[in-house]
């Protein structure tokens, strides 16, 4: 049992080899290649539905909106501060 586990483990001191696939294609073959893994890639995508989009648009355009809202309103005070400050000198 000790034996083959001794064997089993590989001790040495060579640097391991990469070997670089691509290095061997052409471009041709590495482009093409690079989008036949898009294409799976996109096959992969669970992509929303028209009323999930609808409705996450909505979502982010009220955000949006409310944000510009707050901005706006802290814009004012600010001015409105600064005025302040600036006809007491």
């Amino acid at each position: 049992m000790a034996k083959a586990k001794e064997n089993a483990v590989k001790r040495t001191t060579d640097p391991v080899k990469k070997t670089d696939k691509n290095a061997k294609k052409s471009f041709k073959e590495r482009v093409s290649q690079w989008f036949r893994d898009l294409k799976s890639e996109l096959k992969k995508v669970v992509w929303p539905t028209r009323k999930q989009l609808v409705n996450n648009t909505a979502v982010a355009l009220v955000v949006i909106l409310l944000s510009a809202l707050v901005l706006w309103g802290f814009d004012s005070l600010a001015q409105a501060g600064a005025k302040a400050l600036i006809d007491l000198v």
